[in-house]
């Protein structure tokens, strides 16, 4: 078939397996979507709450757009807030976080699919 429509919230959420959905909700659509090339997600960072991990990536760039909720997003040692509909670019060596603010931060995630292109980054902090 030429096209799929799968609804983001009908995706199994990743967070709930890797036991981490207390903090985020993380729903990556491309076997639903059945995408070959492109890759998106949807992510939602609970109130108060902070990714649980920061990470980067060797090759692919990813964009975000932020649908609702406001917060702050750590890139490398630089500290943004964000906001409803601020789109974000974020090159592949650049270390990413977000942190919510009193709402949800709700982000939709997009990037070329490049399977074990993530590295997580340890040493990773807000301070």
């Amino acid at each position: 078939m030429g096209y799929t429509i799968k609804n983001l919230r009908e995706v199994e959420d990743a967070a709930v397996e890797a036991g981490i959905s207390d903090s985020l909700e993380a729903r990556f659509a491309n076997e639903d979507l059945e995408s070959e090339r492109s890759g998106v997600s949807y992510q939602v960072v609970k109130k108060g709450q902070r990714q649980p991990f920061a990470h980067k990536h060797g090759e692919m760039e990813e964009i975000y757009v932020v649908l609702s909720g406001t917060g702050r997003l750590k890139v490398d040692d630089e500290i943004e807030g964000v906001g409803p509909l601020d789109a974000i670019r974020i090159a592949p060596d650049v270390t990413r976080a977000f942190e919510a603010g009193n709402d949800d931060l709700v982000l939709l995630a997009f990037s070329p699919r490049a399977k074990g292109d993530a590295e997580i980054v340890q040493d990773f902090s807000w301070d």
